[in-house]
């Protein structure tokens, strides 16, 4: 396979970005690993000659221009494949969303990939590379407390089909990976966990905390396990579309395709997501 040009963002150590950039980077590939501060990634990572490491926050324009302008004077040509992983999460129930966190969470899971890739999109076309956006299968599935997470997913998902379409004709595939679950410092990433005062899910609180802390969430694989099962579908030849890889990630497709969604929800409701609970509080409190 020939060496090719990579940019990965969200390299922070324990994250599922530097272990992507690490293993490109023991392919020979040349690989500019990013993060918002560059302390962060894995010295492992930083160490290897054939790595770059680069200041990029995809939520400033400035810092995107920047990047871009350091990665074509390093590369000396374009781009050949752009990794879009930066993201962060947020666990709260929908009535206790805090409106000014869930924009933060809009503008680095969504706006920060569309001006990430505006940035690189002259050094993409050039290489006729290709762009590589990380969602999740939770964007077909309405799991509970996760909605401003997942909802963010669901529209970079529907950015990332339609970029598929309109750089066809220059040249630049575009790939989503419907993720499945993956054990890495992801949730270190989220606003720390507290529901607001009066909260109609206080009864609840412990169960939630559960699910913000990834103590509760379904078994998942390593990360390294995770990339190399995704590792063509970044720099291998095809197209582009939706990569369903990763633990759950074939069934989630199948439920959400076929299965009524009253199954669906039958499912969601035996998992440990509190709502037995919360309902027999609010039966004692002669609230239902």
């Amino acid at each position: 396979m020939a060496t090719k040009t990579i940019l990965v963002t969200g390299c922070s150590a324990g994250g599922l970005g530097a272990t992507m950039a690490l293993a490109l980077a023991r392919r020979a590939h040349h690989v500019f690993a990013t993060a918002r501060t560059v302390s962060k990634i894995p010295a492992e990572l930083s160490a290897l000659s054939n790595v770059t490491v680069l200041a990029l926050d995809t939520t400033s324009a400035e810092s995107v221009a920047a990047a871009a302008a350091e990665v074509e004077a390093a590369s000396g040509r374009g781009l050949d494949v752009l990794v879009n992983k930066a993201g962060v999460g947020y666990t709260i129930p929908v009535l206790d969303v805090d409106i000014v966190t869930a924009r933060h969470l809009f503008d680095v899971n969504v706006f920060g990939v569309v001006r990430t890739v505006q940035g690189f999109a002259e050094l993409l076309i050039r290489n006729k590379g290709r762009i590589v956006n990380m969602s999740t299968n939770g964007t077909v599935v309405n799991t509970p407390w996760m909605a401003s997470y997942t909802a963010s997913k669901c529209a970079l998902t529907s950015f990332s089909e339609t970029m598929r379409l309109e750089l066809e004709p220059f040249g630049v595939t575009v790939v989503a990976i419907m993720a499945g679950t993956v054990n890495t410092h992801f949730r270190a990433n989220e606003p720390h966990f507290e529901l607001p005062a009066g909260s109609r899910y206080a009864a609840i609180r412990d169960i939630i905390a559960g699910w913000a802390s990834g103590q509760l969430k379904p078994p998942g694989i390593s990360a390294e396990e995770y990339v190399e099962a995704i590792v063509g579908d970044i720099v291998g030849p095809g197209g582009g579309g939706l990569v369903w890889n990763g633990p759950y990630s074939g069934t989630i497709r199948f439920m959400a395709q076929w299965v009524p969604q009253w199954c669906n929800d039958a499912i969601l409701r035996r998992m440990n997501l509190g709502f037995k609970e919360l309902g027999e509080h609010l039966s004692e409190a002669g609230q239902k």
